[in-house]
C-alpha cells in the first residue's frame, strides 16, 4: 500500500500548504515514531530526543514549500537528523562550558578517587595483555588503550570494519572466560 501512502503524503502537503493545521497533525501522527527513533539515535536521551522532534517537526512545517516530491520520509528525516546534530553540538558544548565552570577544588577532590582508580585499572590491564593472544592484543591495545576508531584499526591491518569488530568479540570473549572482574579493582 505504498503506492496509497504516498498519493496521501501528496494530498496532505496540499492541505498542509492551503493552510489546514488538521492535516500537519495527520501527517505528524504518521511520522512521529519513525522520527523519533531516528532522533533518539543520535541524541540517546529520552527528553531530548521528545523535544528535538518536537522542534524537527516546526522546521518541517516551515520547510514545506520547499519540498519537491521525492520521497516525503526520506526528506523529513533529512532534516530530523541535521536538527538532532545541531542539538547534539550544542549541548556537548554547553557541558563542556559547565564543566570549565565547575573546575573547583571539591569537584577535584571527588573526581581524583576515579581517576586513580581508573588509572589503576588500566595499568593492571596494560600488565595483562602479554597474555592475550596476539591478534587479540592488537584489537584490545587499539581501541581500549589508542582508543582508535573501527575504521582506523582496519586501515592499519588493511581489512574491513566486520574483521575489527570480529576480533573484538572475540577478544572480550576470551577475556570473559579467563579473567574475573576481582582481578582488577
Amino acid at each position: 500500500m505504498k503506492g496509497g501512502r504516498e498519493i496521501s503524503d501528496q494530498i496532505l502537503i496540499k492541505k498542509i500548504l492551503n493552510g489546514n493545521d488538521h492535516a500537519f497533525r495527520l501527517l505528524v501522527e504518521r511520522y512521529r515514531n519513525d522520527l523519533f527513533k531516528t532522533i533518539y539515535a543520535v541524541l540517546r536521551d529520552q527528553k531530548d530526543a521528545e523535544d528535538a522532534a518536537q522542534e524537527a517537526f516546526i522546521k518541517i512545517y516551515y520547510s514545506l514549500p520547499q519540498y519537491e516530491n521525492q520521497g516525503l520520509k526520506t526528506w523529513m528525516t533529512r532534516i530530523a537528523v541535521n536538527h538532532a546534530i545541531d542539538v547534539k553540538r550544542k549541548r556537548d558544548r554547553r557541558r563542556e562550558e559547565v564543566m570549565e565552570a565547575a573546575d573547583l577544588p571539591v569537584s577535584k577532590s571527588k573526581n581524583l578517587e576515579k581517576d586513580v582508580l581508573s588509572k589503576e585499572q588500566r595499568r593492571l590491564v596494560h600488565e595483562r595483555l602479554h597474555e592475550l593472544p596476539d591478534n587479540y592484543r592488537e584489537a584490545i591495545y587499539d581501541f581500549y588503550i589508542a582508543e582508535k576508531s573501527y575504521q582506523e584499526m582496519a586501515e592499519e591491518k588493511q581489512v574491513g570494519v566486520k574483521t575489527i569488530e570480529t576480533r573484538l568479540y572475540r577478544a572480550r570473549n576470551w577475556m570473559k572466560k579467563r579473567w574475573k572482574e576481582d582481578d582488577f579493582l
